[in-house]
């Protein structure tokens, strides 16, 4: 599989996706003016390797601000993963979000109330 590597704007976060490396993670502030076009390879991506997935699997959201539309790709994103556990992989979401930021807490909490993936939450600082 090729490896997604996307270098972060102000409007648009880091993207890395790594099958052979296991490095899966979105970084930085998610507001692209064309939230389906930056996300459709990515959720195209996602889809290949859910035919095919790791044993073990830890997706790293690291998530500083995102918009109303990226809120529901990133739930269409755990929703893929969600069917790859599904399967009897392995998937742990890694939801990080800093001290100052409960709000971006709150949202990791509600999308983990909505899909059956083991969310563990990382505090931390500048």
């Amino acid at each position: 599989m090729d490896v997604i590597n996307i270098q972060g704007t102000d409007d648009t976060p880091n993207v890395i996706l790594d099958k052979a490396s296991g490095q899966f993670e979105i970084s930085g502030r998610s507001l692209p003016e064309d939230v389906n076009m930056f996300y459709e390879p990515i959720l195209d991506w996602i889809d290949q390797y859910s035919e095919d997935p790791n044993d073990h699997t830890e997706f790293n959201f690291k998530l500083e601000y995102f918009n109303t539309a990226s809120s529901k790709v990133i739930l269409d994103i755990l929703l893929k993963f969600e069917e790859i556990v599904e399967t009897g992989k392995e998937v742990v979401i890694k939801w990080h979000y800093h001290e100052d930021e409960e709000d971006m807490l709150e949202a990791g909490e509600e999308y983990s109330d909505i899909v059956e993936i083991p969310f563990d939450y990382v505090l931390y600082t500048d």
